[in-house]
């Protein structure tokens, strides 16, 4: 008899049904868990391409037909195609041939060789297609049928662009000129020094004032240095560094009574010529002049360097530009580009072109790349001598007459005030003489110092509007700017390979034949060297005159048998190395019947 089940007791739970025993779920269950596969715990997370692929069902292998698998392959979506690049473009930015590993030995090295040159590949293409996204383009004065743009004043321009262009035209009134100025490398700073003690920097953007005081000398130039935080001041004396907020950092009184300053970015070197006719190059990273020699050419009032090379040319009062390193005490080039005394030089951002002018009021622009006498590519024939010049980014020539501005588009194009036929593309009249002047990097702006103050003028066209980040910004923090002396600093230039011709670094000095076959030809003319013996004082009774020259005299027996042998050495080598025996013994003539009248040689007798 079975015990009957009371009715309070409830009644027995399921057994939970775990993942890696159950089945499926289904419809009709409910309770049905679905399999779970256990992923490694980098892919848990992971909701990407690799869990779609997954969640598609898998298809056996019997109920695939054959030859699916190519099928899929053809009809599979097709990605889009990339547009391909002009030629010209990507020759723009090409870093030069490729280097074939052919000649490279290891097997690792060889491999290496042939990765870079698949990243140089592809940086050269994404370079290339990024010049899509620079979208601020350069742009000109257009004028109408009956118009010239060197008509335009600076107050009809200013009112026909935005209000933040507008903005940079403006002017300061100071009363401690003649003034000097210089932008920074990034065109964001602005340094003013008046020859009568009068120093200021400011952000000029903005027209935030960083410092501003009187030097109580006399000061000839300013010039920034590779940080807007620092510059150099020449004044009556000696040459004095600040920092931002008008703090004396450093007096350098080996550049003294110095005309005129100019900075090597790359090379951390500020160039400086002084009255005495000494050109200066100091490394401002050590503290150190790497070259001071006297030029010969007198008082140097006109100095600019090359920014391509590095190179600082120097007019002189005789109508020559002649070129300098730091490393040679010789000029590296003279050209002579004026037969009068030069008034003004420059060279433009490229490194290409060397603009001067003479005081026979001509301009003249000429191929550093080509020096050749008498063959300028352009010549300008102004009214007046032209005291100032000047190159933008964009390839204008703006230059000075007195109180007269002028602003060519191309310095290649020729003109001048002389000629009617090509008009410049602005002009301006200033209230005093023309001191200074400077277009500002990546701004459509010309910066002009005066004896009465700074006029900022608008010129359209003539900066270049997009700017590298890594390698000028003008908006740049305070760490980004650390940062990019850090880095400058370990990719600094040195002063030994400042040459006129960049490109012969990369090459290798090859003795040519003829240099061989001489120096070759000298092994067989070298005279003994001459050799001084000092004979050590002994004590009296130790050693007589007698037994001192006979020393000597073995000494230079010793020294010259020592110096036969190298030269013969040097002789059986080269005789060697061309195939020649050396004391080759003379063949036997033939003997003839006619021999017995030859006269007979008599024996010596022992």
């Amino acid at each position: 008899m079975t015990k009957p089940t009371p009715k309070e007791r409830p009644k027995q739970m399921k057994p939970f049904k775990r993942y890696f025993n159950t089945e499926k779920a289904t419809d009709n269950d409910g309770d049905g868990l679905e399999r779970v596969k256990v992923r490694r715990k980098s892919q848990q997370n992971f909701v990407g391409d690799f869990i779609k692929m997954q969640n598609k069902p898998k298809r056996t292998p019997s109920s695939r037909p054959p030859g699916a698998k190519k099928k899929a392959a053809l009809t599979a979506e097709p990605q889009p195609k990339k547009n391909p690049i002009p030629q010209e473009l990507m020759d723009k930015y090409s870093r030069g041939e490729k280097v074939l590993p052919k000649g490279v030995k290891t097997r690792h090295f060889k491999e290496q060789q042939t990765r870079k040159e698949v990243y140089l590949e592809y940086a050269t293409e994404q370079a290339a297609r990024t010049e899509l996204l620079l979208q601020e383009v350069p742009g000109q004065l257009e004028p109408d049928e009956d118009e010239t743009t060197a008509e335009l004043r600076q107050a009809e321009i200013a009112g026909l662009v935005d209000m933040q262009s507008a903005a940079k035209h403006f002017s300061l009134s100071m009363e401690h000129g003649p003034y000097q100025l210089r932008y920074t490398k990034n065109g964001r700073h602005l340094l003013l020094g008046g020859r009568r003690g009068h120093v200021a920097a400011f952000d000029w953007v903005t027209k935030r004032l960083h410092c501003e005081f009187n030097a109580m000398e006399t000061i000839e130039d300013v010039q920034w240095l590779h940080v807007p935080t620092m510059y150099a001041v020449a004044q009556k004396s000696w040459v004095y560094i600040y920092d931002k907020k008008g703090t004396e950092l450093h007096c350098v009184k080996r550049l003294s009574r110095v005309n005129r300053l100019d900075f090597l970015p790359y090379h951390f070197l500020l160039a400086a010529g002084n009255s005495a006719g000494y050109a200066s190059w100091l490394d401002v990273s050590i503290g150190e002049l790497v070259g001071n020699f006297n030029t010969g050419m007198g008082e140097i009032r006109k100095l600019c360097h090359n920014p391509s090379n590095g190179v600082l040319c120097i007019g002189g009062g005789r109508g020559v530009v002649s070129m300098w390193s730091p490393k040679v005490r010789e000029p590296l080039a003279k050209l002579l580009c004026h037969s009068t005394s030069i008034t003004a030089l420059t060279v433009d951002p490229k490194g290409q072109y060397l603009v001067t002018a003479g005081l026979e009021r001509s301009v003249k622009v000429w191929d550093v790349r080509m020096l050749v006498e008498n063959q300028p590519l352009t010549h300008f024939q102004l009214r007046l001598p032209a005291n100032e010049l000047d190159v933008s980014q964009r390839g204008m020539l703006a230059l000075s007459q007195g109180t007269y501005l002028e602003t060519y588009a191309d310095i290649l194009s020729g003109g001048g005030t002389g000629d009617s036929n090509i008009l410049p593309y602005l002009r301006q009249r200033c209230d005093s003489f023309v001191n200074g002047v400077r277009f500002c990097p990546y701004e459509d702006v010309l910066g002009v110092a005066t004896a009465n103050g700074f006029q900022s003028l608008l010129v359209p066209g003539s900066g270049e509007p997009n700017f590298d980040a890594m390698e000028d910004n003008p908006y740049e923090t305070s760490k980004q700017r650390r940062e990019h002396e850090v880095h400058a600093l370990l990719e600094k230039i040195p002063p030994e390979l400042i040459t006129l011709n960049p490109h012969e670094i990369t090459g290798v000095d090859t003795p040519t034949l003829q240099e061989k076959i001489d120096a070759k030809r000298k092994l067989f003319h070298v005279k003994a060297p001459r050799i001084d013996m000092k004979v050590r004082h002994k004590m009296k009774g130790r050693g007589g005159s007698a037994k001192a020259a006979r020393n000597k005299q073995i000494v230079k027996d010793a020294k010259r048998k020592e110096f036969i042998a190298e030269v013969r050495q040097a002789k059986a080598s080269v005789f060697k190395e061309h195939g020649v025996k050396q004391n080759q013994p003379k063949a036997k003539a033939q003997r003839s019947v006619l021999d017995r009248f030859k006269p007979r040689t008599k024996k010596r007798q022992a």
